[in-house]
């Protein structure tokens, strides 16, 4: 089913692959990408459960926009083991403003397919996706 603002449909192995993080935690990172010729929104990269958060970030191209999932897992104040799904919008300021108008009008619809998000976050540049932006976000 296409989205109404965009035309983007979401490929099943995008919803599937998502369940498989929340669930089973099969992966720690999902990176998605819109592809504009089949008009749909696919799977680009799963991350293995022992990649890092760096590892996610060069991951994520410097010059196009994605759509991610991270799992976050971090340890509270009083010594417990969380984890935060983190869905973010990764759209840096030299991308062109075709895709970033795609990525934007296609996003709300795409995270509603996620079910299971705890925390969204919109990126222009490394610094606004930090690993102190997402540990100050997580908790």
């Amino acid at each position: 089913m296409a989205n109404a603002a965009s035309g983007m449909a979401v490929h099943d192995d995008c919803k599937l692959k998502f369940l498989e993080l929340k669930a089973k935690r099969t992966y720690r990172f999902i990176v998605f990408k819109i592809e504009e010729k089949q008009k749909q929104v696919i799977v680009e990269k799963l991350g293995e459960p022992a990649q890092s958060y760096e590892d996610f970030t060069a991951s994520l191209p410097a010059d196009e926009c994605r759509y991610a999932v991270y799992d976050f897992d971090f340890v509270t104040a009083e010594n417990c083991q969380k984890s935060r799904i983190f869905f973010i919008a990764w759209c840096p300021d030299i991308s062109r403003v075709r895709s970033k108008m795609i990525y934007a009008s296609s996003k709300d619809r795409f995270k509603r397919e996620l079910d299971g998000i705890q925390v969204e976050l919109q990126a222009t540049d490394p610094t606004e996706m930090g690993l102190d932006v997402i540990r100050s976000r997580a908790s």
